[in-house]
């Protein structure tokens, strides 16, 4: 039985490593291309020398690799013109804030909509993990230097400080530029943020609360600060490669960027005549409840998520033709996601790729 209204996928929008469309993100995944590169030239604010530890040394405050994904380019294709907000106000701000800009204007032209009209009904929910960028890291630097001032005025290279409201001030910043009313916020849930932000669309879109919503994700942490702490918790690869559910997978490589989706009722899209990329017919949401420890996966909430999601759709998992994974390169993670999701389909006649 089918309890899930069908949500339409309409338009999207990325501000990705090696792709700044969504269709330049296709063309490298389809040549099986990555776009994982050595940090850039000054990117961390420190020579990399200076935190690079062997991958075995017991140093705390180190990082083993200095790989990644980084956004390259985006300087050439940003306009801040156009939005309702003056283009004056977003000097100074974070990428983080630029890139949300960008992918959502991106998500809401392919979908046909534009941004020169208020839409009251209308709103934008983001996972964003609430880690500091580098903004805020410049920022702090100045004040407990007591660089900010020049004779009582603001110097002249103090960095802006609405970039210490990175966690929730994307998503309004977003909803206020792009005429969106509705409920607009960043959600932080980990790993799954991104997909928790799609599942609040859904919700408000099923309630009635709004026709249209851009839900997604984005990161734009300090690069530095967030691979310390996933070496500080061994999950970093300390060979720079990112190779899930491969026998020699060693771990994850950070990356940066915003990668947002304008969502629709399928009723509503149909009768629009909008472009429909995809639907999404159940979702579910779950945690691990009482677990083995914060960081070790349970595959009893892993299984209870898919099964929340089926039974709301009316599908059968046994008919999948592809599987899309979590896949976060960990011996442990990954063991985890493959047998849950071996529970969920059961026994198959053909092969179903990952």
């Amino acid at each position: 039985m089918t309890s899930f209204l069908p949500i339409a996928v309409i338009g999207r929008g990325c501000v990705l490593p090696g792709a700044l469309t969504p269709d330049e993100l296709w063309k490298l995944v389809s040549r099986g291309d990555h776009a994982i590169s050595d940090v850039p030239d000054h990117y961390w604010g420190v020579d990399p020398k200076r935190v690079l530890t062997d991958a075995n040394a017991p140093e705390i405050d180190r990082t083993w690799t200095t790989r990644g994904g980084f956004v390259s380019g985006f300087e050439d294709v940003f306009d801040p013109s156009g939005f309702h907000v003056p283009k004056e106000e977003l000097t100074g701000l974070d990428l983080i804030f630029h890139w949300g800009l960008h992918a959502a204007r991106q998500a809401l032209l392919d979908a046909g909509i534009g941004i020169s009209d208020t839409r009251e009904r209308a709103g934008v929910i983001l996972g964003n993990k609430s880690y500091p960028t580098r903004s805020l890291a410049d920022f702090a630097e100045q004040v407990w230097r007591g660089e900010r001032m020049e004779r009582g005025q603001p110097a002249r290279n103090a960095v802006d400080p609405r970039n210490r409201f990175m966690s929730g001030l994307p998503a309004q910043l977003i909803a206020r530029s792009v005429g969106f009313g509705g409920p607009s916020y960043c959600l932080d849930v980990a790993c799954a943020s991104s997909l928790y932000a799609i599942k609040l669309a859904c919700d408000r879109l099923h309630r009635g609360d709004a026709d249209v919503m851009l839900a997604g994700g984005i990161n734009r942490a300090d690069d530095l600060f967030l691979r310390v702490g996933f070496c500080a918790l061994n999950a970093m690869s300390r060979s720079g490669q990112s190779r899930p559910f491969h026998r020699d997978a060693d771990g994850l490589v950070p990356a940066e960027g915003a990668a947002f989706v304008a969502l629709k009722r399928l009723d509503d899209a149909v009768k629009s005549g909008d472009p429909i990329l995809g639907v999404i017919r159940g979702i579910g949401l779950s945690n691990d409840g009482r677990s083995r420890g914060l960081l070790t996966p349970s595959e009893e909430g892993q299984v209870r998520c898919m099964k929340a999601a089926y039974n709301g759709s009316g599908l059968d998992p046994r008919e999948l033709s592809l599987v899309e994974c979590h896949a976060a390169g960990t011996a442990l993670g990954d063991a985890t996601e493959v047998r849950s999701v071996s529970q969920i389909i059961g026994d198959v006649d053909e092969p179903i790729p990952i």
